[in-house]
Parts: C-alpha cells; structure tokens; sequence
C-alpha cells in the first residue's frame, strides 16, 4: 500500500464565513452581534475584568502529591545487632535505630551479605540467598507475599 493508493477521507470542505447572508454564515459569521468577543480577540480566561478564578483560588504548591516511599536494604549481617530469637519486622527495626524516624512509607527488603550467627525470625521480604542464609543459621522466614 501507498500513500497515494489510500482512499479520501474527507468529503466536505470547511465552512467559509463571511461570505454572504445565504451562504449560512454571513453577516456576523457565526459570532453573535456586538460586542467584544465578536470585534476582537478575548484571552483564555478572562472574565470580563472580573478577578479570574485563577487569581481568586489560593495557591496550593504540592497539594495532592502523595508521600515519598524510601527503600531499605538490609544485609544479613547487620542483623547480628539483634538479640537472638527475636522477630525481625519493620517495627523490631524501628526499635533498633535501622529506620530513620523521619521516613513514614518504607519498603524494606533483607538481601545476602555476610554471615548471620543468630537464629532470628524475619517477618520481612528476603532475597533467595538470604533466606538460605537465615535458614542455615537456625532462623526461619515467615514473609509471606512478593518480595
């Protein structure tokens, strides 16, 4: 197919105004009698000398944009700060001093790195190898949902 094999599309010719009361838009052409919007040219929004709405709202700089969500990596070894058989949660981290007070959303993920020499239980989302890592040293994970 080429583009000058392509059929017409467009049948009807636009409507020129201003040629003729019986043409059906003469006269005027179509912008009504008197007035300033039919002598000239008015700008987007103005209404008339009336404060515009634009100016009478109050500005409002980041309305509506929600909270940033941080993410956390923690290594496998880092969890040796905590004391053995205790459940490791976002809350347990908190405690600990891994997550800022500052951060409200956070997405922590637990990843491999190092050696774990404690049996803990981690409520967290966990790389493959780091749950291995976890398992090995006597500890489970009990996350359940996508890491």
């Amino acid at each position: 197919m080429k583009l000058n094999d392509l059929i017409k599309t467009k049948l009807k010719s636009k409507k020129r105004v201003g040629r003729g009361e019986s043409s059906g838009k003469g006269k005027t052409a179509g912008r009504g009698s008197k007035g300033q919007k039919q002598k000239e040219k008015v700008k987007p929004g103005f209404e008339g000398g009336q404060l515009p709405l634009y100016r009478r709202l109050p500005q409002r700089r980041g309305i509506g944009n929600p909270p940033k969500e941080e993410s956390l990596t923690l290594k496998v070894d880092r969890l040796n700060i905590l004391p053995t058989g205790k459940s490791v949660d976002e809350k347990s981290l908190r405690e600990a001093g891994f997550v800022p007070k500052s951060a409200k959303k956070i997405k922590i993920k637990v990843v491999s790195g190092g050696k774990l020499e404690k049996k803990l239980v981690v409520d967290l989302p966990t790389s493959k190898v780091a749950k291995a890592q976890i398992e090995r040293s006597g500890g489970k994970v009990i996350y359940e949902g996508s890491a």
